[in-house]
């Protein structure tokens, strides 16, 4: 079986997926700079036990990451767990994506991973959405080039930054509120972080489409995406395992 591993700013994102390609485990822990790889080592072994599975299991493993002092750390912990090296998603390793932007090498590891899985499942043009620290948008035009994108501020980093630098803002647990127009702070906050993330999808899609002169098909990921996909007026396609499909895709191809 192979294990897939994306390493964000927030979460690590584990998957295993069958000889089928089908992902049959899904997983998210914390992203700690300072774990240890034995400590890693423990909590992915944790996460295969609960859900029936074990290290044996595993045969071979792929990684991205766009977090260098995370990196190595996880791929230690890898190799002891699974006696296995990682092959790592990035220079050097094939993923068929053509990349037009400026300069190639500053496309983020995960946004090349969502494009590769995306272009694979869905018919181009596409948008791709991906909701982790930062939402990150990546165009895919109908030839299917990867022609760019833009970056905003995740949802949980400006929460944060707004409850750290006011006196009397609570910190909250994004939830969908009963209504829009909030009756209290909680409700007031909720509904402002998560409607406006909506409408910035929404808006964003709208403009990308005018900019490429045809309508697009629109992918979500990322572990904020469930939340906001449902309040967007715009069809998106909600697909969480994007990542780790598209280094499931990126593994088989350098692997044969």
């Amino acid at each position: 079986m192979l294990l897939a591993i994306d390493i964000g700013n927030t979460n690590i994102v584990f998957g295993c997926v069958d000889d089928n390609d089908e992902v049959v485990l899904f997983e998210r822990i914390s992203t700690d700079h300072n774990a240890t790889a034995a400590e890693y080592a423990v909590k992915m072994k944790t996460i295969l036990e609960m859900n029936g599975m074990s290290p044996d299991d595993i045969s071979d493993a792929v990684m991205s990451s766009v977090v260098p002092s995370v990196t190595g750390t996880v791929r230690e912990a890898v190799k002891k767990l699974f006696h296995t090296d990682v092959m790592i998603a990035g220079p050097g390793v094939r993923t068929g994506l053509n990349i037009l932007i400026d300069n190639p090498a500053q496309l983020g590891s995960d946004q090349a991973v969502d494009a590769v899985a995306a272009i694979n499942e869905y018919p181009a043009p596409l948008i791709i959405i991906d909701m982790g620290t930062a939402t990150t948008v990546s165009v895919v035009d109908r030839n299917k080039n990867y022609r760019g994108g833009l970056i905003m501020t995740g949802m949980k980093v400006a929460a944060d930054a707004l409850i750290a630098r006011t006196a009397q803002l609570p910190k909250i647990n994004f939830e969908v509120p009963q209504n829009i127009i909030g009756t209290n702070t909680i409700d007031c906050l909720k509904s402002g972080f998560l409607y406006s993330n909506a409408c910035a999808l929404d808006g964003m899609i709208e403009r990308i489409e005018e900019e490429l002169g045809e309508p697009c098909t629109a992918v979500a990921t990322g572990g904020l995406s469930e939340l906001v996909v449902p309040l967007c007026k715009r069809k998106i396609i909600h697909d969480g395992s994007l990542l780790i499909k598209g280094l499931t895709i990126i593994y088989r191809k350098n692997k044969r």
